[in-house]
C-alpha cells in the first residue's frame, strides 16, 4: 500500500516523498484511514514503528480547512517529555510545510512570555507537556473549549511519569465533542482504564506484540561485578564498531558520574538528564545528532520519541528496574530498517531484573564473554541494587562473612550479700551536714490576690504594688483623694 491510497492529499503526500517515504508502516497503514475518517483510535505499537506520522500526517489533512481564533487552539498533543513534545513539532514542521498551518510548543524550561505570544496569535495545533499546559491554562492564558482532537502520545510514559491524574485534569477541560487518539507502547490495567473512560466506541490497532523488541536489534549481556562496570564499558566501546550510541543509567546522579569518568578517559560524551535547563538539553541533542557527540550519557528521559535514525549501539550501563523500559531503550537503534546493536551490562545483583526482561520479550539475552574476564553468575529471587541480594550477597556478588553466633552462657544464680555499712558517729555526722546559709533575701515579691493574713492598712495610705512595673495602679486600697466626691461642698 502506498500514502496516496490511504487518501492523503498531494501536497501532504508530496512532503512525504521528500523526506523519503515511499511505504506507510504497519502501524501508519492501519491508523490513518480510521483518523481521517473522524474514529477514536487506540494504537498499541513498538517504539520506532512510525506512531508518530501515523497521527500527525491526517491531522493536517483534517485541520487544513479551517483557522483557528486566539488563545483557542483546534488541536492538543499531550507527550510526556520535553525531547517527545519537541519531536512531534519538527514532525508537523516537516510534513506540513505546504499546508499554512500555524503551531505552538508548551514545554517547560522555555519563556512564558514567547509562548504566550504564540498562543495571541491562534494555533491549529497545541503540542504541549502536561504540566506547562496546565501552568498556562490556570492562568488564563488558553481557552479549550474549541479544541476537535486529542492526541494522548506515549500514554505508558505518562503512566510511569505519574502524569495520569494532570492528563485526566485537563480532559476534564476540553469539550466532550472531539476525536480522541491514545497511542502507547504497552496495555497496562491503567491506560486501558483511561481509554474507556475517555474514548468513545474506539478502534484499537496493535501491530505487534506489546513490548517487543525490534527485530533488527541485536542483543548481548555480559554479567560482571558491580566495581568492574566503567571499565567493562570502555572495553566494550572500544572493541565494538561505535559511531554513536546511547548509554543509559538508572539515576540521573550516576549520569553525570559516568559522563565524567568517558570525559576523563578522553571519550567524545554528553549527557543528558531531566535536572538540566531546557536550553542545555536542546544543545546537547543537537550536537548528538551533527556527530559533535559520539556518546551521549543519558537517563529514561531520553529513551522516548527521540527519532535519530542511525544510532549504531545502546549501552545499558544499568539493567533498568521496569522490563518495558529496556525495550523502548533498545528501540533508540535498529530503526528506520537499519541494524542496530544492544549491549547490557549487568551484575549478580541483577538477576531478577534480567528475568523479568527476558520473560517479557519471550526469549533469552545472549551471553557475552569479556577476554581474560571471568563472568559471574546472575542471582536468584529478590536483589537489593543498594546492598546486593537479600541474605547475605554484597553488591559485588561475593557471599559476605558472616561470624558464627557465639553459644549462650549457662546461667549462674547469684546470691548478693548485703554489706553491713559502718557505724556513724554522732560527731562525723556534724562535721558532714552541710552549712544552712543563713541569708534571707529581704526583697520577695508578695503572693497574687493582695497582702492576705496582715493587718489593713489605714485608708489613706497606699498598699504594695502586685502589679508588673509596666502597669499603673495603685494597689490594694484606694488612695482617700480619690473616694471624695468632687461635687460636694
Amino acid at each position: 500500500m502506498t500514502f496516496e491510497e490511504l487518501g492523503l492529499e498531494p501536497n501532504t503526500i508530496k512532503a512525504i516523498s521528500e523526506m523519503g517515504y515511499t511505504a506507510p508502516t504497519p502501524i501508519q497503514e492501519q491508523a490513518i484511514g480510521l483518523v481521517l475518517m473522524g474514529r477514536d483510535v487506540m494504537g498499541i505499537a513498538q517504539t520506532g514503528t512510525g506512531k508518530t506520522a501515523s497521527y500527525t500526517l491526517p491531522m493536517i489533512d483534517i485541520l487544513s480547512n479551517g483557522r483557528a481564533r486566539a488563545r483557542m487552539p483546534r488541536s492538543l498533543i499531550l507527550a510526556p517529555t520535553r525531547e517527545l513534545a519537541a519531536q512531534v513539532s519538527e514532525n508537523f514542521e516537516q510534513y506540513g510545510k505546504y499546508h499554512k498551518l500555524s503551531m505552538a510548543l508548551l514545554i517547560g524550561g522555555e519563556s512564558f512570555g514567547d509562548q504566550e505570544r504564540a498562543l495571541d496569535r491562534g494555533v491549529d495545533v497545541l503540542i504541549a507537556t502536561p504540566g506547562r499546559m496546565m501552568d498556562l491554562f490556570e492562568r488564563g492564558r488558553i481557552l479549550l473549549s474549541d479544541v476537535r482532537i486529542l492526541v494522548i502520545d506515549e500514554a505508558d510514559r505518562m503512566l510511569d511519569m505519574g502524569f495520569i491524574p494532570d492528563v485526566e485534569k485537563i480532559i476534564g477541560w476540553l469539550p466532550p465533542l472531539r476525536q480522541t487518539l491514545l497511542f502507547s507502547a504497552t496495555m497496562a490495567p491503567e491506560i486501558k482504564r483511561l481509554a474507556d473512560k475517555f474514548l468513545s466506541n474506539p478502534k484499537t490497532v496493535s501491530v505487534a506484540p506489546p513490548a517487543s523488541p525490534a527485530e533488527l536489534v541485536a542483543q548481548s549481556m555480559v554479567v560482571v561485578n558491580d566495581r568492574d562496570k566503567r571499565e567493562t564499558l570502555r572495553s566494550l566501546i572500544k572493541s565494538e564498531e561505535v559511531a554513536n550510541a546511547f548509554i543509559f543509567c538508572n539515576r540521573k546522579r550516576d549520569v553525570a558520574v559516568l559522563y565524567r569518568s568517558l570525559d576523563r578517559h578522553g571519550f567524545s560524551a554528553g549527557q543528558l538528564h531531566g535536572d538540566m535547563p531546557q536550553t542545555q538539553r536542546t544543545e546537547t541533542l543537537d550536537a548528538f545528532r551533527k556527530g559533535e557527540i559520539k556518546l551521549l550519557v543519558c537517563s529514561d528521559v531520553a529513551a522516548r520519541g527521540l527519532d535519530i535514525a542511525d544510532v549504531s549501539h545502546v549501552f545499558n550501563f544499568d539493567v533498568p528496574s521496569h522490563a518495558e523500559d529496556y525495550v523502548h531503550r533498545i528501540g533508540r537503534t535498529g530503526r528506520a530498517g537499519r541494524n542496530g546493536r544492544a549491549l547490557t551490562i549487568a551484575t549478580p545483583a541483577d538477576g531478577r531484573y534480567v528475568a523479568a526482561i527476558q520473560k517479557l520479550i519471550g526469549k533469552p539475552i545472549p551471553p557475552m564473554a569479556l577476554e581474560g574476564v571471568e563472568a559471574p553468575t546472575l542471582e536468584e529471587g529478590e536483589s537489593d541494587r543498594r546492598g546486593g541480594r537479600r541474605g547475605g550477597r554484597s553488591r559485588g556478588g561475593k557471599p559476605t562473612e558472616t561470624k558464627p553466633a557465639r553459644p549462650a552462657e549457662p546461667k549462674v544464680e547469684k546470691t548478693v550479700v548485703a554489706e553491713a555499712k559502718p557505724e556513724t558517729r554522732p560527731e562525723e555526722k556534724a562535721e558532714r551536714k552541710p552549712e544552712r546559709k543563713t541569708e534571707r533575701r529581704t526583697e520577695s515579691k508578695p503572693p497574687r490576690g493582695g497582702r492576705r493574713g496582715r493587718s489593713p492598712l489605714p485608708a489613706d495610705e497606699v498598699g504594695e504594688m502586685t502589679h508588673a512595673d509596666d502597669v499603673l495602679a495603685f494597689g490594694d486600697h484606694m488612695p482617700g483623694f480619690l473616694l471624695r466626691d468632687p461635687l460636694a461642698k
